[in-house]
This record gives C-alpha cells, sequence and structure tokens, in this order.
C-alpha cells in the first residue's frame, strides 16, 4: 500500500480541514496517480475534497468511528479491522492512503511506499504527516528536480520501507 501527501519543511499537510496549499501541477500528479484506484481517507478529508463528495474514477474507502456515518458514492469501515478487511480484495500497489493525519498514522505500519511532494516553506498548521526522514525503517530512495509554483519550491520524493 501507498501513502500520498504533500508536506512542508516541517511535515505539516493541513490546518483547519483544509490543505495548506493548492498546487495544481501536484494535483493534477495526484489524479492522474490515483484515478482507477483505491482511495483511503477520514470522514475529515471527505468533507475537504471539492464539494465534500467522494473523487471520481476512483474506489473511496472512508474510515470513521460513526456508525451512522453513510456517503454516496463511498465504502465506509467503521475500523482498521473491516478497511484491511475489505483492502484485501485490491492489489496493494493500487491502495492510497491519503489521509489525514490520523489516518497516516494508523496506515504507516502496513505500509510500504509513500510518494511525498515535499514543498519547501513552513506554513502554520495543526495537522501533520510522519517525518520519514527520522524513522529508522523508511528510507528517501528518489526525489524529483526542482519545480516551482510562483515563490515555491517542491520537489516529488519517494520513500520506501527499508
Amino acid at each position: 500500500m501507498n501513502l500520498i501527501a504533500a508536506v512542508d519543511r516541517h511535515w505539516a499537510i493541513g490546518k483547519g480541514g483544509q490543505l495548506l496549499v493548492s498546487i495544481p501541477h501536484d494535483q493534477k500528479r495526484f489524479r492522474d496517480m490515483t484515478l482507477g484506484k483505491v482511495i483511503v481517507m477520514g470522514r475529515k478529508t471527505l468533507e475537504s475534497l471539492p464539494g465534500g463528495q467522494p473523487l471520481y474514477g476512483r474506489v473511496n474507502v472512508v474510515l470513521s468511528e460513526n456508525r451512522d456515518f453513510r456517503v454516496k458514492g463511498a465504502v465506509v469501515c467503521h475500523s482498521m479491522e473491516e478497511c484491511m478487511k475489505l483492502l484485501s480484495d485490491y492489489p496493494p500497489e493500487d491502495i492510497y492512503i491519503i489521509g489525514g493525519e490520523s489516518i497516516y498514522r494508523q496506515f504507516l505500519p502496513v505500509c510500504g511506499q509513500a510518494e511525498i511532494t515535499w514543498i519547501d516553506f513552513a506554513y502554520s498548521a495543526d495537522a501533520h504527516f510522519p517525518d520519514l526522514d527520522r524513522l529508522p525503517d523508511w528510507e528517501m530512495t528518489s526525489e524529483s528536480e526542482e519545480q516551482t509554483y510562483f515563490d515555491l519550491c517542491y520537489t516529488y520524493r519517494i520513500y520506501k520501507r527499508k
């Protein structure tokens, strides 16, 4: 399974339930990578998507402890165990964990790769991705050339579990 996230230089991912920044090229990359695949998210991440709706062309899986939570166009799981059972029906390379913070932390132990957009800027944030540079069982295996969006510099990094 894969983790996919855009992080700032302190591994921050969001504030107030929203992404820190929207970079059109990064959004297109996310779309291209996940189209036709399985995406796993928490309820708050779903609510932050356009219209609060599941993303088109993907199997949307939402993890929520609220047993009454339902959403058209998505499969709702109410526990990690239920979610893992559902995900066992799909090839691991086709599964992308897309957030938020608690979902990333729950799935980190079962994922083998992380696709990280690393933004060279420090934002004010209240949600963070685990700092893979400090985790001994993860290593960065590739990094793209530097990209720019106005005055922001960013790279695409791939981390793999050792």
